[in-house]
């Protein structure tokens, strides 16, 4: 339900949607239509880098009919693909938006280049000549002219002279069409990208220098808005950092290998965005499972960090991106200490504040529990909520809450709409231990209840002590109302073997590595719980569960002692 007082913001947003739908459909009418059309150009100038790793063996089922996109598997029959019908709206984006074309690339046979031609002619047929509908959506768009420029060797490479226009002309179309609709997109990544394409047609393609210092500019612009002091972005996504830097990366070669210097925000924003990635990534190469990722290929991770000319440590304290990182030996740390991402860039953002991860060496131990983003849609709310999070729950209500007004949810989605509003953090740094100390409002609105969490990691990283605490304004005592029953997870990845020992400790292992043993000052459960970030879809995990009635103890300690297989037997 929807408090009265958050009413006035959700129309708020909406109206201003369907101020952006107005004018992108204004944009698309005939007083518009005549910048589509215009100059050919003759020739690409330079084909951008593409630094997404490729499968060859996809180039083969591509040709076979059999189109695996978006972890959906399509099978044509023979026939376009741009004609059957989708499964998803997902798999949808992912064939129009041409990335695939890396694979075929890849592949390097004649058979996958002619495939790859042949495609690109058929989309042109069925849907370059009638601009509208998903395979123009801008952010789609955007995509398709990186991709088609990133591969425009592959597809021009012994390309006849009417192909070869008729690609020239379709890309012309995209660029002048995306330029139109940039404007009137949406905050956040999307936006960011399709500056991104923009900029790579003007350095790409022959453009005049007013168009070129256009894009420019507007690059420069929404590097400044969306890319964070410390190298985080304003959707508080660590994805996000790892695929915009798959793309601004190539964009700095390509101005590098021209005769224009880069843009000055463009270079501070790579410079600061490298190391936050390092800092999202744990030692198997994952990012860190927090607002929006799922399952990560650590090759793609490798493919942008080989660009990282500094390298070193990651940051310890992200503090405009909301995250703490602890790193001892080969125990890390990552926790969630932030407010909600601006309305706006928060579709995706979780209630997952005060929540971390744990990895030992190329293990993780304690995680959230990501999304699945080609999965089910209802999978996404319960993803979402505080209680898919290794934090504490308070009557089993999220921290954070979610616009969930069917009439307003497919206009706006289902942003973050109210929660903490104030996150007070300190580091701990003493000899031998680090952590930090965080509480957040979350829970003040609806039950009067701060949440305080703190995490030291110690003994050369094979001690992590936290204490969960739990006060009224003031840090004044609870009274006991009945609205004080508090549940604190963790959350353990699949691989993780649980039992309970003699002595009643809870053991975690993976394999033969070393074990690390849970114990609390409070009864600890064994539950169980999803993992939705599994490559193959969610899987079945469990998850360590403290109850406890807040007012009656309104401070847990717990700890998880490390130590080896040799050790404990």
């Amino acid at each position: 339900m929807v408090a009265f007082s958050e009413t006035p913001q959700l129309w708020g947003l909406a109206t201003a949607q369907l101020w952006r739908r107005f004018r992108r459909r204004l944009r698309m009418g005939p007083l518009f239509r005549w910048r589509f059309t215009g100059f050919t150009p003759e020739r690409v100038l330079i084909a951008p880098q593409d630094l997404r790793p490729a499968d060859p063996q996809l180039a083969e089922e591509f040709y076979h009919g059999r189109f695996a996109l978006a972890g959906r598997v399509v099978e044509t029959g023979g026939r376009s693909p741009f004609i059957v019908e989708p499964p998803n709206a997902a798999w949808q984006a992912a064939l129009h938006n041409f990335g695939w074309l890396r694979h075929m690339r890849a592949s390097g046979t004649e058979l996958a280049t002619a495939n790859a031609r042949a495609l690109l002619s058929d989309w042109i047929a069925t849907h370059g000549r009638s601009i509208g509908g998903p395979a123009w959506a801008p952010e789609v768009t955007a995509q398709r002219i990186i991709a088609w420029l990133q591969h425009s060797s592959l597809i021009l490479a012994g390309a006849d002279l009417r192909a070869y226009r008729q690609f020239m002309r379709s890309l012309a179309t995209q660029v002048r069409y995306l330029r139109t609709m940039a404007a009137v997109m949406d905050d956040g990544e999307e936006k960011l990208r399709a500056r991104i394409a923009l900029a790579f047609a003007a350095l790409a393609l022959p453009v005049s220098s007013n168009t070129a210092r256009s894009a420019r500019r507007n690059l420069e612009f929404e590097l400044i808005h969306q890319i964070l002091p410390d190298g985080g972005h304003i959707s508080r996504n660590p994805l996000t950092v790892l695929e915009l830097l798959a793309d601004l990366l190539p964009l700095r070669q390509t101005y590098a290998s021209g005769t224009e210097a880069p843009p000055k925000a463009l270079m501070e924003a790579i410079e600061r965005m490298l190391p936050a990635l390092r800092f999202f990534r744990h030692h198997d190469g994952n990012l860190a499972l927090f607002n929006g990722v799922g399952a990560t290929m650590p090759e793609r991770v490798i493919a942008v960090l080989r660009h990282d000319d500094i390298g070193g440590l990651p940051l310890t304290h992200a503090l405009h991106s909301g995250y703490e990182r602890l790193s001892m030996d080969s125990t890390t740390i990552i926790a969630d200490t932030g407010l909600a991402p601006p309305v706006t860039a928060s579709r995706d953002a979780h209630a997952g504040c005060l929540s971390f991860e744990m990895s030992s060496g190329r293990n993780r131990y304690i995680v959230n529990a990501g999304v699945d983003r080609y999965g089910p849609e209802e999978f996404r709310p319960l993803a979402r909520s505080t209680a898919a999070h290794s934090t504490a729950t308070i009557n089993d209500t999220s921290s954070c809450r979610f616009s969930a007004t069917s009439g307003l949810s497919t206009m706006i989605g289902t942003p973050i709409i109210a929660g903490p509003t104030k996150v007070n953090v300190e580091r701990i740094e003493r000899p031998g231990a680090a952590g930090f100390v965080a509480n957040h409002n979350g829970y003040v609105r609806p039950f009067g209840i701060y949440h305080e969490r703190q995490i030291v990691l110690s003994h050369n990283g094979s001690v992590i002590e936290g204490i969960d605490s739990f006060f009224a304004a003031g840090r004044n005592p609870l009274r006991g109302t009945g609205r004080e029953n508090v549940v604190i997870r963790f959350h353990l990845h699949p691989a993780v073997n649980v039992s309970v020992d003699d002595n009643g400790l809870i053991i975690l292992q993976v394999d033969n590595d070393d074990i690390w043993m849970f114990s609390a000052t409070v009864q600890p459960f064994i539950e169980d719980s999803l993992f939705f970030a599994g490559f193959r879809g969610p899987v079945k995990t469990r998850q360590i569960t403290l109850s406890l009635s807040a007012a009656q103890l309104p401070e847990v300690e717990w700890q998880f002692t490390r130590t080896s297989l040799g050790a404990y037997g």
